[in-house]
């Protein structure tokens, strides 16, 4: 593979510290993906900003990270835990949680990163994106790809940011058009009015796939049944939730281009019955602490029509107790809203308005707020993960609003957090036994190294943010096989990273702190797991000509050899042998 002369320069150190390590990063996935060489992008967005998504692993890759270099290309940061304004408001029960939140902001200026804090880059006023990307938002990604011209692949926040200091990404994935196809047909043979109805949908292609489909590049749906019109925030709404479970785009009949189908696509079919039934589930069972409107954060559509519907309560003379309902938005769309009188509406009713922040990485107070409502299934997938564990309900944002004025309409205990119901979980693992030798690759930045111990094996992908512990690396995502174990010291196999794109800062923070694993194995290229493990070194390999998830069982002893280009794994000890 042919390296760009600037990137290759980069390398070796002839623009500081910073950018070869950014340089060492691209190239490590470009070979690692077999990447048609490189591509220069026009924007990057990155991901990793608040505390308790990034923590410690955040701070101190940040930290490690000062040096010469500054970002090549206009590059935009998501948000973070909370609008500086409204710290009383927000009542965060946190230690230090202000001073550690604007330490990580400042970083990422130092390397000339603009603090936009908003995770809906494709929503500030531009129109008609196009261009090459490198975007770390999950949502954003899914967005921009399926109803825009912008092209990004599904990047994690380390290898955003690489791009961001070198300029360059490896020209792989989603930038191939043959990479571009759907995975999956979905025909919705029920009505969708409100964005929560949009939102569900979204939510529950996801909850649909299973460990033996195909979709390496995470569910790419073709969805047909679709109304005529569909709004800007609706769009939204169903990208946001489908990018839970790794969606990086979608198609839609009538309204995108008609992708080429081979007939091997799975099926799917959303019926009212799905919609109701999700409903009821969600709906408030008990006491609603809080109100969250906005993940991701609003557009204007979204600020209008919760406006209106708290007007209609405000009218009659009712106020929202107690801030009882919080709505979030980026500093673009909140100069919008209170131009057109939005943002005075919600506030003189009691709402509180929150800037550069998000439903899903805000420490609530547990004192005050135990169970929450809201009207997206991406705030209610993450808040009710480990990095909030909230019980979380769902309604439409008029259902939402009523709800904020009468804390009555749900009376009784405060809701426990229960499992839920994952179907992708379903592991297809049978027990192997005999000799078993694996041929793979290696990363290019790395040496030869050995390493032997006990595997730690499931074939179903792993979410590091809100469903590893970042504290002790244990596995708390209930159903999955690998739920209540440490992934500290063992060698870690699995498909792929899945679920938010902080995942290699979760990674990174617990191999610093000695709770991660002697090295890693995926099946698939991974950009959530690969960029932590070639900047910290931790032995990785991937590409075997047999797969290791199948192929080794949980709990053999195995060794790993990485002889220049070549890794081979070889099991020593089937487990229970």
């Amino acid at each position: 593979m042919e390296v760009p002369d600037r990137l290759e320069s980069m390398l070796s150190g002839a623009e500081g510290l910073t950018r070869q390590k950014a340089a060492r990063l691209v190239i490590d996935l470009a070979k690692t993906a077999g990447a048609q060489g490189f591509i220069e992008a026009n924007h990057s967005h990155v991901s990793g900003v608040s505390v308790i998504t990034g923590g410690h692993g955040l701070r101190r890759f940040l930290s490690d990270l000062a040096g010469e270099g500054s970002v090549s290309i206009p590059t935009t940061l998501n948000s973070a835990g909370c609008d500086k304004r409204k710290m009383e408001e927000m009542d965060i029960d946190y230690p230090e949680f202000l001073e550690q939140q604007f330490e990580i902001i400042s970083a990422y200026e130092q390397l000339g990163i603009e603090a936009t804090l908003s995770c809906t880059p494709y929503d500030r006023g531009i129109e008609g994106e196009s261009g090459i990307a490198s975007w770390a938002e999950s949502n954003a990604v899914a967005f921009s790809n399926s109803w825009t011209d912008l092209i990004t692949n599904r990047e994690s926040g380390l290898s955003a940011l690489a791009t961001a200091l070198t300029g360059y990404a490896p020209k792989w994935g989603l930038h191939l058009e043959e990479n571009r196809t759907p995975n999956i047909v979905v025909n919705v043979e029920c009505e969708l009015s409100s964005l929560a109805d949009w939102s569900i949908l979204g939510d529950w292609i996801g909850k649909q796939v299973r460990p033996d489909w195909n979709v390496p590049f995470g569910p790419m749906p073709y969805i047909t049944g679709l109304p005529d019109y569909i709004s800007f925030a609706s769009k939204k709404a169903l990208t946001a939730a489908a990018a839970n479970y790794g969606c990086a785009m979608l198609w839609a009949e009538g309204h995108t281009a008609t992708p080429k189908l081979s007939g091997d696509e799975e099926s799917l079919v959303f019926t009212q019955s799905d919609l109701d039934g999700r409903y009821e589930e969600l709906s408030p069972k008990g006491q609603v602490d809080l109100v969250v409107i906005g993940c991701p954060q609003a557009s204007l559509e979204e600020i209008r029509i919760t406006a209106a519907a708290v007007r209609s309560h405000s009218e009659m003379g009712q106020l929202i107790p107690n801030n009882r309902l919080w709505v979030f938005t980026s500093s673009h769309n909140y100069e919008l809203a209170e131009a057109d009188g939005s943002i005075g509406i919600l506030e003189e009713a009691g709402a509180v308005i929150l800037q550069d922040t998000c439903p899903e990485v805000t420490p609530y107070n547990r004192n005050h707020y135990n169970h929450l409502m809201t009207n997206s299934l991406k705030a209610e997938h993450y808040l009710t993960s480990g990095l909030n564990k909230m019980p979380t309900s769902v309604g439409t944002i008029q259902d939402c609003v009523n709800h904020a004025f009468n804390p009555s309409l749900s009376e009784g205990p405060v809701s426990q957090l229960k499992p839920k119901a994952q179907p992708q979980h379903a592991s297809s693992k049978t027990k192997q036994s005999g000799e078993c030798s694996l041929s793979g690759g290696g990363l290019d930045s790395q040496g030869d190294w050995e390493i032997e111990g006990e595997a730690m094996v499931t074939d179903v992908a792993i979410t590091y943010l809100g469903y590893v512990n970042r504290d002790t690396g244990v596995i708390e995502e209930i159903g999955h096989p690998l739920d209540g174990r440490a992934i500290q010291d063992k060698i870690l196999i699995y498909p792929k990273g899945s679920g938010s794109t902080v995942a290699p800062y979760v990674l990174m923070g617990l191999i610093y702190t000695g709770k991660g694993p002697k090295a890693i194995v995926n099946r698939d290229v991974c950009s959530l797991t690969l960029p932590a493990c070639s900047l910290l070194d931790l032995p990785y390999s991937h590409g075997f000509d047999i797969d290791p998830c199948v192929a080794v069982n949980d709990g053999d002893t195995i060794r790993l050899r990485k002889t220049g280009d070549l890794v081979s794994l070889e099991v020593i000890k089937r487990a229970g042998d």
